[in-house]
């Protein structure tokens, strides 16, 4: 709240002269205005939403555990260093794809084979900007029986046919 504290006014004036104003303090009570700052500060800390984690579920089997799948349930997708991918269902010789085309191809082949688990296999030189990329893909096409590891230098030779 605000006060004012006026001086007292003397009637008499010096040698006939008009008494000078005398200037009211102004004081102004601070507390309802930090209450209301405070009040402001927890409702939009309590009323913020929090960005969610983007984060992507791995289930990893136990390592003592090998799981068997017949070769002609499994397509494997080779992501090279050049940014290209190759792929192959069973013991087909690797056929080249766009990256942008990967989960159409997948959701198709999984039309066709319900069993079907896609294998994508790195090479050692391939940026990890294309691991990221592939999860991402294979989490936005709701793809989730996939499995990834590094691509061995005879894989490499043998998409390359050298």
């Amino acid at each position: 709240m605000a006060a004012v504290n006026a001086p007292k006014r003397s009637t008499k004036g010096e040698g006939g002269k008009k008494p000078k104003k005398a200037r009211a303090n102004v004081q102004i009570d601070m507390t309802p205005m930090v209450d209301i700052a405070f009040l402001l500060l927890i409702f939009f800390m309590v009323t913020t939403v929090f960005r969610t984690p983007q984060t992507m579920e791995l289930n990893i089997p136990p390592s003592d555990q090998t799981v068997e799948i017949a070769e002609s349930n499994v397509l494997t997708l080779r992501l090279m260093e050049d940014d290209k991918a190759y792929w192959n269902v069973g013991k087909d010789f690797p056929e080249e794809i766009a990256f942008d085309e990967i989960v159409k191809l997948i959701q198709d082949e999984v039309e066709e084979n319900d069993k079907l688990v896609t294998l994508i296999k790195i090479q050692r030189s391939a940026s990890y900007n294309q691991m990221v990329n592939i999860m991402d893909e294979m989490q936005v096409g709701e793809i989730d029986r996939f499995s990834i590891t590094v691509m061995e230098q005879e894989e490499v030779e043998e998409v390359f046919g050298s």
